[in-house]
């Protein structure tokens, strides 16, 4: 499967997603630096959202962020900034390695 990076704040959130995707057989480093050798990034931009997003730009792999439901102007601003899937935290939580083959699917 893929090397991917989850960058989110919240260790038990960000744990939990980690052992979702390694279960999807992705191999998975959670963090808040930027594995270079990622070949995609699951970002969590429920907090600092501006900075995370500025952290992001030059990028290699794709992204798949998510977001609070309630501040649909990070989702615009993500976007805006060229993320290729942007998420409410609910789905992700929901349906992360799904979404994470999806994404990988139509990168390649």
């Amino acid at each position: 499967m893929a090397r991917v990076q989850v960058l989110s704040d919240d260790l038990l959130f960000g744990s939990r997603l980690q052992a979702g995707l390694a279960a999807a057989g992705h191999e998975v480093t959670l963090g808040s630096a930027l594995d270079p050798q990622a070949q995609a990034i699951v970002a969590d931009l429920t907090h600092d959202a501006s900075a995370r997003i500025a952290g992001l730009a030059a990028r290699q792999a794709p992204v798949l962020a998510f977001y609070s439901h309630v501040e649909s102007e990070v989702r615009e601003q993500a976007l805006a900034a060229g993320f290729e899937l942007v998420v409410p935290r609910s789905r992700i939580a929901r349906e992360g390695p799904a979404l994470l083959d999806g994404l990988l699917a139509t990168a390649r």
